[in-house]
């Protein structure tokens, strides 16, 4: 007679063989790379096959087949109706074990080796008709072989699990552990179906992501994140949650204690940028789903899911890997996140920024002055002038301008750049505060922070203002295109050649991407690795390289009114009124 205790203990038994980690075991003395180092969110056979081998994959797959079977095969004949047990026990064990379970962190695959396994064992030894569980096997390969998509085969195979053994009058122990086996396995799935969605899910048998494999595409990824909840909803696989969180159902409090809990995913690819070589440039975007706000209180998160993303980019084959927007500032600047994944050229985006910027303000000025602007009259103001951009840009405007206000949260050190600029131009008006409101009066306003949230508002523009928005998320609120005459111009926006594509809308406009993944796309066309930018320090000598080099492939530093039609002011024509000191 079985009873509880006899189901409980072998479930246990077989939970703690299921944690073995023999198949990533095999893995790493095979290869010498650590699972979680070929895949960081999901090992699987398939994953396996891609980037290990078929031999490897066999071998790794074997084992669990063997991981399956022995706990079932030593309960069953002793106690039969416990077979079910165990082979739940050691299906959740291998899918889901315990945090670092013998002495080790990996990832584990979707469990079909281990279920395939446990079924064997169960229908050779245990009291159910084998033929009951035959049916799950039958239809993950019917689903497999018809969409080649391993997750969807699987979601078939525990699906027809529990309906075979409720169908086939199996005992409830059966019945339960057939549910709850469908239940980890469909959760254990979710993001390879939301991959499914999105386009982004490989089948079996699609070629590997080998870096090199064809000649005629280069492979970037580039990692973002939202910048708003709304953006969250923008893969279709997250669509329908978008109703829910308008009317509530989604809390917004709950959705900020999960995001940061989530793994970076691949969301979209950028296509159609053409290289002047007759290269097509592509870029997997890796959405982060942390906020702009969370990504600067939330340090040590922020830092592993960077990392995460990192290593996916390497897996999909990616050259060069860009940290944009607020990733660009985790890990040290992404000094920590390249230590990490050392093997992967790395880069934050802060050489063709500032390039991008060094490009643009001498000849926003110039076009100031050629539509009846008077520089030496005119007010000019930097927001952000205690970071190292915005002072930059204060420092091209101290010769060009008749009065000038810095803007920053630090006002002592405000003052002491004041003085500076003073002593090297006596004629400067200089006044200095940590209050927006004080750029009311500018006729040319330039914001560089790293504020998430707006911090420039209609009530401190003046009509016929020209704005020059560096910030990323941008510093200036949507409410300031209201104002009479403003001219919004935004900064660090690249136009690449080619009719540049996506899925995925990042916020800069059709075709238009930010200067920071514009750097990643040239470092990894120009296989000039050694130029990444990294830490806080960016150097000169890069600033110079990425502005010759983003000229002569074709890419172009937009410095106009979006929308206006004027033409852009080309890169060369904005480089000798000095540049952005970094």
């Amino acid at each position: 007679m079985i009873t509880l205790a006899l189901v409980l203990s072998s479930a246990a038994l077989a939970y703690v063989v299921g944690t073995v980690p023999l198949g990533a075991s095999l893995v790493r003395r095979v290869t010498g790379h650590a699972a979680r180092d070929l895949n960081p969110h999901l090992l699987g056979v398939e994953n396996v096959l891609r980037l290990a081998g078929l031999p490897v994959a066999l071998g790794s797959f074997s084992l669990d087949i063997v991981k399956g079977a022995l706990p079932v095969a030593l309960v069953a004949p002793w106690a039969p109706g416990a077979a079910a047990a165990a082979a739940a026990g050691v299906y959740v064990g291998h899918v889901a074990p315990w945090p670092r379970a013998w002495g080790v962190d990996m990832p584990r695959g979707r469990g079909n080796g281990v279920l395939l396994g446990a079924l064997a064992a169960w229908a050779a030894f245990g009291p159910d008709p084998a033929v009951l569980l035959a049916v799950p096997v039958i239809a993950y390969a019917a689903v497999l072989a018809a969409t080649r998509f391993v997750a969807l085969g699987t979601l078939a195979g525990l699906l027809a699990l529990p309906l075979a053994l409720a169908l086939g009058g199996a005992g409830p122990v059966a019945s339960i552990a057939g549910v709850a086996m469908f239940a980890l396995g469909a959760w254990r799935q979710k993001s390879a179906i939301a991959r499914m969605q999105d386009g982004t899910e490989p089948r079996l048998g699609d070629p590997p992501p080998v870096r090199g494999l064809d000649p005629n595409v280069v492979l970037a990824a580039f990692m973002a994140h939202p910048m708003t909840v709304d953006d969250l909803w923008q893969p279709p696989s997250q669509r329908w949650l978008a109703p829910l969180a308008r009317r509530g159902w989604l809390p917004e409090g709950l959705l900020r204690w999960m995001l940061p809990r989530l793994r970076p995913q691949v969301q979209g690819e950028i296509r159609g940028v053409a290289l002047p070589d007759g290269r097509e440039l592509r870029v997997a975007l890796i959405g982060g789903p942390m906020l702009p706000d969370q990504i600067r209180t939330q340090t040590e998160q922020a830092e592993r899911m960077a990392i995460q993303g990192a290593r996916l980019a390497r897996e999909l084959g990616a050259e060069a890997f860009g940290l944009g927007a607020f990733w660009s500032t985790v890990g040290d600047k992404g000094l920590l996140v390249k230590a990490a994944v050392p093997d992967l050229a790395i880069t934050n985006g802060g050489a063709y920024t500032a390039a991008t910027v060094r490009a643009a303000v001498p000849g926003l000025l110039r076009r100031f002055e050629e539509e009846g602007g008077d520089l030496r009259g005119a007010e000019a103001a930097v927001i952000g002038a205690n970071g190292v951009v915005a002072f930059g840009v204060a420092r091209v405007l101290a010769g060009e301008v008749g009065r000038l206000v810095l803007v920053g949260r630090d006002l002592e050190r405000l003052d002491r750049s004041a003085k500076t600029l003073q002593r090297k131009h006596p004629e400067l008006e200089v006044r200095t505060s940590t209050e927006v409101a004080a750029v009311a009066n500018a006729d040319l306003v330039f914001t560089a922070t790293s504020d998430p949230l707006p911090v420039l508002r209609a009530a401190h523009v003046k009509p016929g203002a020209w704005v020059f928005d560096i910030g990323r998320p941008a510093d200036v609120h949507p409410e300031v295109n209201e104002v009479p005459g403003v001219k919004l111009i935004p900064g660090g926006v690249v136009r690449p050649p080619g009719a540049l594509r996506s899925q995925i809308d990042l916020h800069f406009g059709d075709g238009l991407v930010p200067a920071c993944l514009a750097e990643t796309m040239i470092m990894t066309a120009t296989q000039a690795f050694d130029r990444a930018s990294l830490g806080p320090q960016t150097r000169i000598a890069d600033i110079e390289w990425y502005l010759a080099e983003g000229e002569r492939l074709g890419f172009e530093v937009i410095t106009r009114d979006l929308r206006d039609g004027d033409p852009p002011v080309r890169a060369e024509e904005g480089v000798t009124a000095g540049g952005v000191p970094t």
